[in-house]
């Protein structure tokens, strides 16, 4: 088999930095834990209430709230990437030997 050589395909591609949800989620929920520790050990508050009880109150609130701050804020980002968003041709290499292996 004689090796062919083919013409190169030339597409137009659009090139941006996207963040990433899932960290995004999490360092929110995170953040809204060690807030919640500190709203339940660091400020003063009610004896009846055990401390630990009102961590996990508030861990609950406070992870879910930043997990849903940290999706806002990855949308925003993911907006303004598109706005700068940039335009590129990218160009189809071919290997310079062809593919000896079988294909399954």
């Amino acid at each position: 088999m004689a090796f062919q050589e083919h013409p190169a395909e030339r597409r137009e591609i659009n090139v941006r930095r996207a963040p990433r949800y899932v960290p995004f989620l999490i360092v929110g929920a995170l953040l809204g834990i060690v807030a919640a520790g500190v709203v339940a050990y660091a400020l003063p508050g009610d004896a009846s209430f055990d401390p630990g009880a009102v961590f996990g109150f508030f861990m609950v609130m406070f992870a879910a709230g930043g997990a849903v701050l940290g999706a806002v804020l990855a949308l925003i980002l993911d907006r303004r990437s598109i706005k700068r968003q940039q335009r590129a041709v990218v160009e189809a290499v071919p290997d310079s030997e062809p593919d000896t292996d079988p294909q399954p």
